[in-house]
């Protein structure tokens, strides 16, 4: 077995998230690392609110809070939805925190000692209104290589190339359309360059395994075509303070250079918390270990490249050799799983626009796992996906509740009338063997599909079974057993189905906890299969302000297989673990829609 790092995607802490957030990075994470802790693999899953950056400074300036009070309130808005949808997170941080602070400045130190930061002059975008420095990202204009409008300054995603904000035709804020003065500053450079053989070596090997999902290894591939140094500090007061530049507090690095190093400094805060401080070194000094990191498509770029790229020079590993530093040789990513974009009703979510669902209000309204399912059998796993109401309620009614609802309730409805507890069974007959053995084959194919990230393949065959189930019911018709001798038989058909459902029920596991733990109940089992994270406010283990993280116990969990049903387990009359939706929920979210994007219209 495998000790695994599931490094999580870091939710910006400018707003709420949306349902295409979690369709991302929050929903396939926690699938992949539920399984794999059921494998028996040694799974660390973390990750945190990212807290940086002018966006924020913005949003707290039009909400007249300042940067820390809006990074609060977002942060545990944000944990507080994580928790609900059940992302079993081992460490769920923030980057705020004074020991994220000192990770960043060590990995920086260590970068910089060896050779990989240049400190160079440059031409910074400043608002001519504010006076405070534009992000890369906040400013847009013509891509000058493809001719695309909408070309941000950090990259076009038309054309896949990076860019830089004066390379742009025409360019304007996106704050508010004015046009950026550029005016010469001093910053480090992250030298891509010297470690462009090495990157370019790494995704080569990567591309070999014929793991990593096509348009993601092309994609980190093409951009190393045109690969150059990269501005790792900014103009700004919100941020974590250059080391060497501390005469210099509107300096301060770039929040993309110290986001991505949270998956190192949150797995180091774990292990602090635990009570053992160096525990963090098995998930990245064992060259043995996995690490499998979980996002958008729009931050492949950093998790393919800059991150990569920050690693191998803290390890020493780029032309310019080099020792590692304090945190050892950092091992690099096995995987980086790269989901496309969810769009909502054909239209691309939009906070600003409101063509929006918060996770908060979703989760209001509805049950997470009807959430989690949605998203599993039909998210934008490998194309773009398209989240549209009429869809949600189908899946849910004509797939979640009449399919694996129907079959649990059925089971233990036909247990409870007509013995009250899990029977024994007789002789089995072959559609009895057929079954349970379709069922017992299905960890093999669903596990494999969920470890290569196929997780809607893995559902749809979880639920092609589930349909096997219940044509098990329809022609075997115990229901119609009720002669004194069809006793035998009734029980033995519902001893069958009854260890099909806690079968089924394993494997839903990773795609339905809260069901799942559910489903466990109605058979008259105690375990819990699917054991949910938990919020808990901490202290800062530096001194600094306290937190709220998200934690949880996930030890425990059944292994992935077969488990035989207790017979002699009581079983009450159940009732439905998955709600029906009324037929015109779709016309009423679709009404709720237009009011909102006709509000956001009026505002503007």
């Amino acid at each position: 077995m495998s000790t695994v790092l599931s490094a999580v995607a870091w939710p910006y802490a400018n707003g709420p998230r949306h349902i295409g957030h979690v369709a991302g990075f929050g929903v396939p994470s926690d699938v992949f690392s539920r399984y794999m802790r059921m494998a028996g693999h040694d799974v660390l899953m973390v990750s945190g609110t990212d807290e940086h950056g002018t966006p924020i400074l913005v949003e707290a300036d039009q909400q007249g809070v300042t940067a820390r009070e809006l990074a609060d309130r977002n942060n545990r808005i944000i944990v507080e939805d994580l928790v609900a949808l059940g992302l079993s997170y081992d460490l769920f941080t923030r980057t705020t925190t004074r020991n994220h602070y000192q990770v960043v400045q060590e990995m920086f130190l260590a970068v910089r000692d060896n050779g990989y930061m240049i400190e160079q002059a440059t031409s910074g975008a400043i608002s001519p209104s504010t006076g405070r420095t534009l992000p890369d990202r906040y400013i847009e204009g013509t891509c000058p290589i493809c001719k695309t409008p909408g070309a941000r300054g950090d990259q076009c995603d038309a054309c896949g190339n990076q860019l830089d904000p004066t390379d742009l035709i025409d360019p304007v804020s996106r704050i508010n359309g004015e046009t950026p003065e550029f005016v010469e500053t001093t910053h480090w450079f992250l030298d891509l360059p010297a470690l462009a053989s090495e990157l370019g070596r790494w995704l080569d090997e990567r591309e070999n395994t014929g793991l990593w999902r096509p348009n993601v290894i092309r994609f980190s591939q093409n951009i190393l075509e045109d690969i150059r140094p990269r501005a790792m500090t900014r103009d700004i007061d919100w941020g974590i303070p250059v080391p060497g530049w501390e005469d210099q507090p509107n300096k301060r690095l770039y929040v993309w250079f110290d986001a991505v190093i949270g998956y190192l400094s949150a797995s180091i805060e774990w292990a602090r918390r635990s009570g053992n401080p160096e525990a963090w070194r098995q998930w990245w000094n064992d060259p043995e270990a996995l690490a499998y990191y979980f996002m958008g498509k729009d931050n492949i770029v950093f998790h393919s490249q800059i991150w990569p790229a920050e690693m191998l020079a803290q390890n020493g590993k780029g032309d310019k050799g080099g020792e590692p530093g304090k945190f050892g040789e950092l091992n690099l990513p096995t995987e980086v799983v790269s989901s496309e974009f969810l769009t909502m009703e054909g239209k691309k979510f939009s906070s600003s626009k409101r063509v929006v669902i918060y996770v908060r209000d979703m989760l209001d309204r509805y049950q997470p796992d009807a959430l989690r399912y949605f998203i599993s059998a039909a998210g934008p796993e490998n194309q773009d996906a398209d989240f549209t109401w009429v869809d949600f309620v189908s899946r849910t009614n004509n797939e979640l509740v009449a399919g694996w609802g129907n079959l649990v309730n059925r089971t233990a409805a036909m247990i409870a009338k007509n013995v009250g507890e899990i029977p024994a069974a007789g002789e089995l007959e072959p559609i009895d063997e057929k079954l349970l053995g379709a069922i017992r084959n299905g960890f093999g194919t669903v596990g494999k599909l969920i470890e290569t990230h196929r997780q809607r393949a893995a559902i749809a065959e979880v639920m092609r079974l589930v349909g096997e189930a219940n044509r098990y019911v329809s022609e075997t018709e115990p229901f119609k057993l009720k002669a004194p001798e069809q006793r035998d038989r009734l029980l033995t058909i519902l001893h069958v189905l009854a260890q099909a459902v806690t079968d089924l029920n394993t494997m839903m596991a990773p795609f339905l906890p809260h069901s799942a733990n559910e489903v466990e109940k109605a058979l008259g089992g105690d375990r819990v299969i699917a054991p949910m994270p938990r919020i808990e406010d901490v202290e800062d283990l530096d001194g600094g302000p306290g937190y709220p993280i998200i934690t949880g116990d996930y030890t425990g969990v059944p292994a992935w297989e077969h488990r035989p049903v207790t017979v002699g387990a009581t079983v009450s009359k159940p009732t439905p673990i998955f709600v029906k939706l009324d037929p015109t929920t779709a016309e009423v979210e679709l009404e709720r829609l237009e009011e909102q994007s006709t509000g956001a219209d009026a505002d503007q």
